[in-house]
């Protein structure tokens, strides 16, 4: 499903961007668009990134929005001189996924506050459920856009990954009794009379 990148493989990409100074609105376009893909700024108008099928369809959208603004884009294979130069790219890159995926766990951490403080008020209506639905769905969105940037599959993937599914059964719970409380207090395999 993912393009993975071996540690032993790693080739890296750079992406050159130029904008006309009276640009911004294009350049800020641009920027979202390459940091929505995962590339890391490593000095103003310099974007690196491993080389995988991942971020092409990406870096083609950024290419297409800097034209747009009249400016230059320009992705080139680059070869690191050297371990000291490769661990730079490396750990800038993982710098970024390691602080994607700790937002994310912070997220989920505050989904399950959330339901349990649902829980304590015994709020079980089906509208906060479609809320409570509904952050989770985002959360699993933004799991899979990490998982997709994530070519070099961290170990903090895996503790995302394990976060997420703790979300699902905590909502998974509190469905049960939302459930539970519309019907009168019947739990979910009880039969209505």
């Amino acid at each position: 499903m993912f393009a993975l990148v071996k540690d032993s493989e790693i080739r890296w990409v750079l992406a050159l961007v130029q904008m006309p100074g009276a640009a911004a609105r294009h350049r800020v376009a641009v920027w979202r668009e390459l940091r929505k893909i995962g590339a890391v700024p490593v000095v103003a108008g310099a974007w690196v990134l491993p080389d995988s099928p991942a971020f092409r369809g990406g870096l083609a959208r950024a290419e297409e929005l800097c034209r747009r603004g009249d400016g230059t884009f320009a992705v080139l294979d680059v070869a690191p001189r050297g371990e000291s130069a490769e661990a730079a790219l490396r750990s800038a890159f993982v710098a970024a996924r390691v602080d994607e995926w700790t937002e994310f766990e912070r997220d989920g951490v505050k989904f399950e506050q959330e339901i349990a403080k649902e829980t304590g008020r015994a709020k079980f209506t089906f509208g906060e459920l479609e809320e409570e639905e509904q952050s989770l769905d985002r959360l699993r969105r933004w799991y899979r856009d990490l998982k997709r940037r994530d070519v070099l599959e961290l170990p903090e993937a895996a503790r995302a990954e394990q976060r997420l599914k703790a979300c699902e059964e905590v909502l998974e719970q509190y469905a049960e009794q939302v459930y539970a409380a519309m019907r009168g207090g019947a739990s979910l395999g009880d039969e209505p009379d």
